[in-house]
């Protein structure tokens, strides 16, 4: 049971959420078992965001054949699990009706205001913000919660050339025969992350494409979905182990189970296992054994008909599908404070909080692992309590502080690259989150359980 408000909700700060994905609803559940107000703003016409395929919003990406990559032991929310008849790996719909089913049994859904997005969100002079939605109102919050996803900007690489085939995200890929149909077509799949893995091993059997090209810069470690007979992120190290320790033990087992990429005629990774955020299948490796895959390095020009690579081997392509990743975007802000720099750089407080705006948040902007499903339901219960006067932050200097420690934590694993700023081990953060709960709340008593966020926007009739 969370622990409710101390205050009156009359004198509680009202805040809005910006979308009803899986971190916009959760956040949502938090703030009412805290009696906290919010409205909650969603531009589709149903929860799920991501999740919900062809969603009309244009923000999903899921395909037909998409199940996601986490087991249904680690995406669970807290206070209502999964069905118990569902594989380790769900398919999207099963995903987007659990997503649905927690909406309506927690009774959020008369809270949210669909079919309406938010155009742009300003902090006024006193610190409340400005909020514009789509229907051309503007309504004035105390907080604000930034819940939009960073999985629905599609990044294009830039080659020299053209090219005269036909060429897709794989944001817009839905099926082999949507929006284009791949059949006895020469394809091309541009990266190698989960995404990349998926479309290249469907794509490729042999009554669809008519030769499967993966194109990438490096190698990379292709990991299971089982270890052991058992999903593999079951396995995941415990909180306290020492972190080298973890990851040499990791890095060993995956290294036994797998054995080297260049055996399945990969290139060899430049990089140790869990030095990049994982490329997870249990297929791509057999689709590469079998010949079904084969491998390119980058692409170096178009020349229309045709792809030229930086091996300089050029191959006749009908179809490229650019599994390249997104942009973190935030298009109703226009104070360039408030969004990632060039380099996808976003410092933040518990991956949340900017030290020096004590009344906004940034919810589920990370990449976590083993996934993303529930991190905002473990973020929101900082929040929650931040809100109701039980928590109280450090000082902007010290958050500062620990943003780099943070940082360091996190990060020191990988090889830098833009996907790799904001990722996070979901066990070491919520074991640490909820050690900073607990001194948060040791200073908030001190200071008398003052609201750190005043309730003074004016609450809509």
């Amino acid at each position: 049971m969370a622990a409710q408000a101390q205050h009156p909700q009359a004198q509680l700060p009202k805040a809005c959420i910006i979308g009803a994905g899986c971190s916009g609803f959760t956040t949502a559940k938090r703030l009412k078992d805290f009696g906290i107000p919010y409205d909650c703003f969603e531009i589709s016409d149903e929860v799920g965001g991501n999740w919900y395929y062809k969603n009309p919003n244009g923000t999903s990406a899921c395909y037909e054949s998409l199940h996601i990559d986490t087991s249904k032991w680690r995406l669970a929310f807290e206070d209502f699990p999964v069905p118990s008849d569902w594989p380790d790996f769900p398919h999207h719909s099963q995903l987007f009706q659990y997503f649905k089913d927690y909406v309506d049994h927690f009774g959020l859904r008369e809270t949210i205001t669909f079919n309406t997005g938010v155009e742009a969100a300003k902090r006024d002079a006193d610190g409340l913000w400005q909020v514009t939605l789509t229907t051309g109102e503007t309504r004035t919050y105390d907080v604000l919660f930034v819940c939009n996803g960073h999985h629905w900007s599609p990044r294009i690489p830039d080659y020299p050339g053209e090219f005269e085939g036909a060429a897709l995200h794989s944001h817009a890929y839905r099926d082999p025969f949507g929006p284009v149909d791949m059949r006895g077509k020469n394809v091309v799949v541009v990266g190698m992350g989960n995404s990349a893995m998926d479309i290249a091993s469907e794509l490729s059997q042999r009554p669809i494409a008519k030769n499967l090209w993966v194109s990438a810069r490096r190698g990379v470690w292709v990991m299971p979905k089982y270890m052991n007979g058992k999903p593999a992120d079951k396995a995941a190290m415990p909180a306290w182990m020492p972190r080298k320790l973890g990851l040499s033990l990791a890095r060993k087992a995956i290294k036994k189970s797998i054995g080297a990429m260049e055996d399945y005629g990969l290139p060899k990774p430049d990089h140790e296992p869990l030095e990049a955020h994982p490329s997870v299948s249990g297929e791509f490796l057999t689709r590469v054994g079998c010949g079904d895959v084969k491998f390119k390095p980058a692409i170096k020009a178009l020349e229309g008909k045709q792809v030229r690579f930086t091996d300089d081997s050029v191959e006749d392509v009908d179809v490229i599908v650019f599994a390249t990743g997104y942009d973190m975007r935030f298009p109703f802000f226009s104070d360039p404070e408030l969004v990632p720099d060039a380099d996808h750089r976003l410092p933040l407080f518990k991956r949340m909080m900017n030290p020096q705006i004590p009344n906004l948040f940034y919810m589920a902007l990370a990449q976590p692992l083993p996934t993303l499903v529930n991190f905002a339901e473990q973020q929101s219960k900082l929040v929650a309590a931040y809100l109701a006067g039980q928590y109280l932050p450090p000082s902007p200097d010290e958050m500062r502080a620990v943003i780099v420690k943070d940082e360091e934590t996190h990060l020191g694993q990988y090889y830098q690259a833009k996907r790799h700023t904001i990722q996070v081990d979901f066990g070491v953060y919520c074991a640490d989150l909820k050690k900073e709960i607990a001194k948060g709340e040791k200073r908030a008593k001190a200071a008398g359980g003052k609201l750190p966020v005043p309730a003074r926007a004016v609450v809509a009739a």
